[in-house]
């Protein structure tokens, strides 16, 4: 008997009460991320504006990479061990889920645009489907952000002159190669590209350079994230208040001579006799083989309809805060733009200010804005009107009704200032009249992404090029490799094959770098290391490869003989862990994503309800309700408790609650009057809701169960690093004094 006797099980409990933990927490966290994706469901912030992250559930990890690099809070949440959409409104497309996701599994795509009649149907190289020659950049295209701006109008400018390269045209006097329509950050990161190029161009700006963000109120910060900007290079910050922004294009522009015509109203783009395009403006015509049209989204400020608007005490933007003070003042909407000009207001002197948005609550807005306005609520220093609807704008006053609950409701206020920010107006008509198609029935039909490579591939073929070289080694050097170890001291090449040979050495060294590697990639996934160099995704490749291939390079650094040393042990633990990383990623990927492929037959199968219960409501008042009420209850007592028994119960008892489900809602459905066929719809519905339900929890247990495997992985990985190191220092001890 040692002190191993006890160290083993005191190890093996403290493991066990480790993991008993971190699985606690782990339900815990499933319910409350569960419960915010059914609230944002029920708000409609799950629903994207555009852009939103789009997971692919065969390749995400649930390494949670994607959740931490969001700057927006609750875009996306971790459930089932994945990551999914929870607050889609929120995105704003930044992107950097998709730069941090270590497989490629995220990818920035629009929202549900099947049927969406405002969104152009462009080609994958952003050109229109019905005219050659015409091009969209920025946010025209249904993308927001300014470094997806500026990358759409670079994408542009490098088709064209690759499209000019070749095939060069001689073209009639005065006409251009190029035409760029807007002068914001996609049509500047065009022209800027164009120049680069040598392309013969010319842009049009109907107001100031600088497109949208020239509107946006003083000092806003404008979140751009590193960009690179042709002929100038990269813009490294983070973000620019709008005045440093609009001073940085004027001096680019002014350096670089660009030609930019102004003010130019744009009308349309015709398409001629001869293939050339012709942009019709307010002036002389341009006359181009191709044109790029960034024109922005917001257009003209969209009206509330309702009399009054045109008073001159309204308004559709806020350039500066500071020049109302001690004014009674009426935002108007629900968005980014109306919070930020409320709390902007809020701040100056005197200023009363409240806020009406027509909802009950506010489901768009980033969670910086949010936790502001929260706060601002609470020190009174913005009233917030909700579920509220301007009727009418008089001299100094306006009136709303209240909807929802309180429907019918009228209120007036007195007011000096009235700002609507409503969105705005995107320009389809001109569009249209260019030939650009925005019937759905145009729009490809969206296909997966299969460009992006979760590195898997080039992995395994560095090990297995690693190995066939190995494998040819060993074969050419059979002599020596199959002499048993007491001979082989004898053989001439023993002095460099040995594991302190020259060639052994090497190879025990380039070993220990494979590892230090392997190792590299837990630091870049780290967020308390700030270095972030090479992406997530590179550094996942090495991951694998290196994790694979230290064994091969262990085992020949060994002499193919690893033996009953502290070597050999580090040997058979580089073993185990490369063993459950291999079985870890696959039975860690397949069972989350079963689990929520339930959870997603559960949204739908809840859509369907609802609006069955709407249909019922109608001639059934109140039964709709009852029933989305008994359902959500039995799929909240699907999901068990917080430990293992309890969960397990729930597992054994659901064919049972699901026939009770059934008799329950047929005894009210008869009670209340519904023929068969409705009594039918509803008890189906209900038993399939209950059903995804429970398997989803299931598939929750059996992940549960999985996690071991990465507890097992982690293990493994300490004690062979301990090993290594201990191995190292051994030996060269051993050298040091002539072993």
């Amino acid at each position: 008997m040692t002190w191993w006797t006890f160290l083993l099980p005191a190890l093996a409990c403290a493991g066990l009460l480790v993991a008993l933990i971190q699985r606690r927490q782990s339900l815990h966290g499933l319910g409350a991320a569960l419960d915010e994706r059914e609230e944002a469901r029920q708000s409609g912030s799950h629903r994207a504006r555009l852009q939103y992250p789009h997971v692919d559930l065969d390749r995400c990890l649930g390494c949670g990479t994607c959740v931490a690099a969001c700057p927006e809070d609750g875009v996306l949440g971790l459930i089932h061990g994945q990551a999914l959409v929870v607050h889609g409104a929120r995105c704003v497309g930044h992107g950097r889920c998709a730069e941090e996701c270590p497989t490629g599994a995220i990818s920035i795509a629009l929202g549900d645009i099947e049927q969406r009649e405002d969104i152009p149907v462009l080609s994958d190289n952003l050109e229109s489907t019905t005219v050659p020659g015409l091009f969209l950049a920025g946010e025209v295209t249904g993308y927001a952000l300014i470094r997806t701006a500026v990358t759409h109008g670079n994408a542009v400018a490098e088709e064209i002159a690759r499209r000019l390269k070749d095939d060069p045209r001689d073209l009639p006097e005065g006409a251009l190669e190029l035409c760029v329509v807007g002068a914001g950050p996609a049509g500047l990161s065009c022209s800027l590209a164009a120049k680069l190029h040598g392309i013969d161009f010319v842009t049009l700006e109907q107001g100031s350079v600088g497109g949208t963000v020239a509107s946006y109120p003083r000092r806003k910060l404008v979140m751009t994230q590193p960009v690179d900007l042709p002929l100038h290079g990269r813009l490294g910050r983070s973000s620019y208040a709008k005045e440093e922004l609009m001073e940085l294009w004027t001096d680019i522009i002014g350096g670089l001579e660009l030609p930019i015509r102004t003010p130019v109203k744009f009308k349309r783009v015709v398409q001629r006799a001869d293939g050339l395009l012709e942009v019709q403006t307010d002036g002389e015509p341009v006359v181009a083989r191709f044109v790029s049209l960034a024109l922005g989204r917001r257009g003209s400020p969209r009206r509330l309809g309702v009399p009054g608007e045109e008073a001159t005490h309204v308004a559709y933007s806020l350039m500066d805060a500071e020049s109302y003070t001690d004014r009674r003042i009426l935002v108007v909407g629900g968005g980014d733009s109306a919070v930020e000009a409320a709390l902007g207001l809020a701040d100056q002197p005197g200023n009363v200010v409240r806020l009406s948005y027509r909802r009950a609550e506010f489901s768009r807005l980033r969670s910086r804005n949010r936790e502001r306005l929260d706060q601002a609520r609470l020190d009174g220093s913005v009233e917030l009107l909700l579920e509220t609807q301007v009727t009418a704008i008089g001299t100094d006053t306006v009136d709303l009704v209240r909807l929802g609950a309180c429907d019918g409701e009228k209120l007036m206020l007195d007011v000096d200032e009235v700002f609507v920010f409503a969105g705005g107006e995107a320009p389809i008509e001109p569009l249209k009249a260019s030939g650009i198609s925005f019937d759905p029935a145009d729009r490809p039909v969206a296909t997966a992404d299969e460009g992006s490579s979760t590195g898997l591939i080039r992995s395994l073929g560095a090990v297995l090029v690693l190995a066939l070289v190995f494998a040819g080694a060993t074969f050419g050097l059979r002599d020596y490799y199959d002499l048993p170890l007491a001979e082989r001291p004898h053989h001439p090449w023993h002095a460099t094959l040995r594991p302190a040979g020259a060639v052994g050495l090497t190879l025990g060294i380039a070993a220990f770098a494979a590892m230090a590697a392997n190792l590299g990639y837990l630091l870049r996934r780290s967020t308390l290391v700030p270095v972030r160099w090479g992406s997530l995704r590179a550094w996942m490749t090495v991951h694998v490869a290196t994790g694979l291939s230290v064994p091969l390079l262990v085992l020949m650094h060994a002499a193919l003989a690893p033996r009953d040393t502290l070597g050999g042990h580090s040997f058979l633990a580089l073993l185990a862990l490369a063993a459950t990383g291999a079985i870890g990623r696959y039975f860690y990927s397949f069972v989350p994503r079963a689990a929520n492929g339930r959870e997603l037959l559960l949204d739908e199968v809840r859509g369907e309800l609802a609006q069955l219960s709407g249909e019922l409501d109608r001639t059934h008042r109140g039964f709709g309700d009852s029933v989305l009420e008994a359902v959500e209850r039995s799929i909240r007592e699907s999901r068990g408790g917080r430990n293992f028994l309890t969960r397990l119960a729930a597992v054994l008892r659901s064919r049972r609650a699901v026939r009770q489900l059934e008799q329950d809602l047929t005894l009210k459905a008869r009670d209340a009057g519904l023929h068969a066929e409705q009594i039918r719809r509803v008890t189906e519905l209900a038993a399939r809701a209950r059903r995804a339900a429970a398997s989803a929890a299931s598939f929750e247990d059996l992940r549960g169960l999985m996690v071991s495997w990465r507890f097992l992985h982690r293990w493994a990985a300490l004690f062979c690093v301990l090993a290594v190191i201990a191995h190292i220092v051994v030996a060269l001890r051993f050298t040091r004094f002539g072993g």
